[in-house]
């Protein structure tokens, strides 16, 4: 038996870095964009990018401009 799912559910994801921890962001690619939510509160709130926001923040965090 296959397991299916609900493709407009997001497919979440975490970095390989966490080593399993439930103490960092996960993200998800959905038709609308990214999602980013908090791993120790899956089903809580989480924040939506647009494709032009995404890529602005990845740049941001690679040139260290948020803090």
């Amino acid at each position: 038996m296959r397991e299916t799912r609900n493709h407009d559910e997001p497919n979440w994801h975490k970095s390989s870095f966490s080593a399993g921890a439930e103490n960092c962001v996960e993200v998800a690619y959905h038709t609308t964009g990214w999602r980013l939510r908090d791993s120790k509160n899956p089903d809580g709130p989480h924040h939506h990018f647009t494709h032009t926001q995404w890529t602005n923040f990845l740049h941001y965090l690679h040139h260290d401009r948020l803090g």
